[in-house]
């Protein structure tokens, strides 16, 4: 859906997508347009169909210019679709190119979430520091550790904007990844809040959710959250585990129940996350994941399907 919720400069459309689906940002310039993240891969023929929609509204040929602020895959799960549709050059983080050029799904966290992407290539790298044009404005790459390691936030020091990808939301930021299978993700999300609260930002364009002005009210909160998930990690498993699962209902639309433990048995990071912090049985596993989302009015059981709410 393109429904930004404020105004943004004539050279930027956004695309709001919802949480299945990364936000798409569009740039459009006198070097051509670009874009930045491009959804999940269920969602790959809508993104081009709203890609094309908006080309043709601003009387623009094609897509020039593919740009990941990481790669998880509701953030690049459109690539494939775009760059046979456009022959796009494409730039990730300098830190995930190996990983790209050999297609190792292990690293790039595809089979660790249990989540789908179609294989991409990538024609350049972006490092904390390097300056892109995009839209007739430069941006500026900074490193933003903590939901996943090498993501990137773009800051437009001109015009008061941060892209802040999953590091910072209205109400939060993305789940913090590397604490579920044992590595620091707390200390760099923190670092990463710290950064952006230095910057000048007057519009943030997160990776999920609609733009937002109240900048100071949601870092606020956003380091808040940290305190808490922080002070119990167990809390920091509940909310992965169900937010994994939660993404594998949107992609799915409904789940049979007598299958769920097996299913979730089979997300290595679930599991890992459920040997660390819950100890569960996957039956137990399955039921608490089940209560704790239908407590949350996010799905509802009809007795034989786990359905998206």
């Amino acid at each position: 859906m393109n429904a930004p919720a404020l105004q943004v400069p004539s050279s930027i459309h956004v695309l709001e997508r919802g949480w299945l689906s990364s936000n798409n940002v569009l740039f459009f310039g006198r070097d051509g347009v670009a874009m930045i993240d491009s959804g999940y891969v269920s969602h790959a023929e809508q993104t081009l169909t709203l890609v094309r929609h908006v080309l043709r509204e601003r009387g623009a040929g094609k897509l020039d210019l593919l740009v990941n602020t990481h790669l998880h895959s509701d953030h690049c799960g459109g690539n494939a679709a775009l760059q046979i549709a456009y022959g796009c050059r494409t730039a990730i983080p300098a830190a995930e190119a190996d990983k790209v050029t050999h297609w190792d799904e292990d690293a790039l966290s595809y089979r660790a979430t249990g989540q789908r992407c179609p294989r991409f290539s990538h024609t350049d790298t972006v490092r904390h520091g390097d300056l892109l044009r995009l839209g007739d404005l430069d941006w500026q790459a900074l490193a933003a550790p903590g939901h996943d390691p090498h993501s990137l936030i773009f800051h437009c020091a001109q015009e008061g904007i941060l892209i802040s990808a999953d590091a910072l939301w209205r109400n939060g930021f993305g789940i913090i990844f590397p604490e579920l299978d044992g590595a620091s993700g707390f200390a760099e999300a923190r670092a990463t809040l710290e950064l952006i609260r230095t910057l000048d930002v007057k519009l943030v364009i997160p990776g999920h959710g609609a733009p937002f002005r109240e900048v100071d009210d949601a870092l606020e909160k956003a380091l808040s959250r940290l305190d808490y998930l922080e002070a119990d990690p167990l809390r920091n498993a509940h909310n992965g585990i169900k937010v994994l699962l939660k993404f594998l209902l949107l992609d799915k639309q409904r789940i049979p129940l007598e299958k769920l433990p097996a299913m979730m048995r089979d997300i290595p990071l679930l599991r890992i996350a459920n040997e660390c912090f819950m100890q569960m049985s996957d039956e137990d596993l399955a039921r608490w994941s089940v209560a704790q989302l239908e407590r949350a009015g996010a799905a509802r059981s009809d007795g034989v399907f786990l359905l998206d709410a």
